[in-house]
């Protein structure tokens, strides 16, 4: 948006009122359009990057409320003035809430409708910062950003050249990709933008989770089944190979899926044909497969928990992203991403990130990654009070270990002790859930399966 000029959209029926009121905006230094109806006011709004709608409340045909409520849903970040020559209070409230920025009652002088532009520039101009600032760090565009309905924040040689690799992956639409990489890395993340990216992007991504099917119902959730062919088939069902038809299937955690099952999924990589349960009849089906994984495959072929001929097939392509511990440069980028998000969602001030805290952050071993970093930080802008983040908003995760992490000024900072803090953080956790895995995973903000390793690596008893 230029910051000297407003692109100003009047709809309004009186065509007199348009032209004098464009007449004076345009010798105010605005861009100005007229519209006199709906069907050519909504045509501009779609053809033009309009900042401020000047909309009357009353059109023939048309509810101004209606159209209001339309252009806010469609195109949030156009601001809405409301005239009307008929307005009651009851009007003045539903508009607000709706997201108009001002309400102006006919007749009114070219003054009122001056400084209520200038409230709407002012606040235009700050929202167009607040976007700079949210997109400065991203490294995908906007659109992608939407279409993957999540960020993909960084500036490390490291996750640049992972992009890299993802947006060349997303050229060959019919090529295998394995992700490999610890919990909560991102790899769903890599995943989204290499479907979003291709020519598949307008058919389906489907993620399955390999580990959160029971071994009963696997074969009926991948391949589908007919109406009859076992208690409880009611219908017939389509399976994930049939619905990622021309889109892509993204199988996460693909390490956990029992070895009967990786022999039918190799097969079905080969001859794209599937049949489902009870039936006879092939049905061809055009998928892309996208696998990601936090073990090491190559293990687990050697001891034989995982075919190679599949490993194969799916790693033709193969991204790695390494552990956030490994890029502590793209923390400060994604801690005040992350603040910006949930002031956002907590309604509160944006508050400041002050050195010291980045620099904690850059020592801490991250054993939940990214995930961990964004529970991180909604915890502590939940516990924030004031206009900057303090270490005691970050404490809980670094619990007993607060004098570590917070020394005075005069004293370096040392956290050679981090693993020693870590276990018995995680004791603490397990303690307080009554060792109960999953749900202390969830508090640690990690999977279960890096809950374990780490029991295993600090020699935690998992039977306390």
């Amino acid at each position: 948006m230029d910051t000297e000029k407003i692109r100003v959209l009047i709809l309004d029926d009186e065509k007199h009122f348009t032209e004098e009121l464009a007449e004076f905006l345009e010798l105010s230094g605005h861009l100005v359009w007229e519209a006199n109806t709906v069907a050519n006011g909504m045509t501009l709004l779609d053809s033009h990057p309009i900042d401020l709608l000047i909309l009357d409340i009353r059109l023939p045909g048309a509810d101004g409320l209606d159209i209001l409520k339309k252009v806010k849903e469609e195109k949030p970040s156009v601001e809405v003035i409301i005239v009307s020559g008929h307005g009651d209070m009851e009007t003045v409230i539903k508009a607000m809430r709706l997201g108009a920025f001002d309400y102006l009652r006919k007749p009114f002088r070219h003054i009122d409708i001056q400084i209520a532009i200038e409230r709407s520039h002012k606040f235009l101009i700050l929202q167009q910062k607040l976007k700079i600032s949210e997109e400065k760090n991203s490294l995908i565009s906007k659109t992608l950003e939407e279409q993957i309905n999540r960020q993909f924040i960084g500036v490390s040689d490291a996750i640049r050249r992972i992009l890299d690799q993802a947006m060349m992956a997303a050229q060959y639409p019919d090529t295998n990709v394995l992700i490999t990489g610890e919990s909560g890395t991102g790899k769903e993340n890599i995943a989204r933008i290499i479907h979003f990216g291709s020519s598949r992007k307008k058919n389906i991504f489907c993620p399955v989770n390999s580990s959160a099917i029971t071994d009963s119902l696997l074969e009926s959730e991948f391949f589908g089944h007919k109406k009859g062919s076992f208690t409880g088939a009611i219908a017939d069902k389509k399976g994930f190979f049939e619905i990622s038809d021309e889109g892509t299937l993204f199988l996460d955690e693909i390490a956990d899926m029992p070895l009967n099952l990786q022999s039918k999924l190799l097969r079905t990589i080969e001859e794209k044909v599937i049949t489902r349960v009870g039936d006879t009849s092939p049905i061809k089906t055009n998928f892309r497969i996208i696998s990601a994984t936090n073990y090491n495959l190559d293990s687990m072929v050697s001891e034989k928990r995982f075919r190679l001929d599949l490993l194969h097939r799916l790693n033709t392509l193969q991204i790695h992203i390494p552990p956030l511990r490994e890029r502590t440069e793209d923390i400060k980028p994604m801690v005040e991403s992350f603040v910006t998000e949930f002031a956002r969602k907590l309604n509160k001030h944006c508050p400041t990130v002050p050195p010291n805290i980045l620099e904690q952050l850059s020592r801490y071993d991250f054993p939940g990654n990214v995930r961990e970093l964004r529970n991180m930080v909604e915890r502590a802008m939940i516990y924030c009070k004031g206009d900057k983040l303090t270490m005691e908003d970050f404490t809980i995760y670094f619990k007993p270990s607060a004098a570590v992490l917070a020394p005075p000024p005069s004293e370096p900072i040392v956290l050679s002790d981090l693993q020693i803090n870590e276990k018995q953080f995680i004791l603490e956790t397990l303690k307080d859930r009554h060792f109960n895995q999953t749900e202390s995973a969830a508090q640690l903000g990690i999977s279960r399966d890096a809950l374990i390793r780490k029991m295993k690596k600090y020699g935690i008893d998992p039977h306390r």
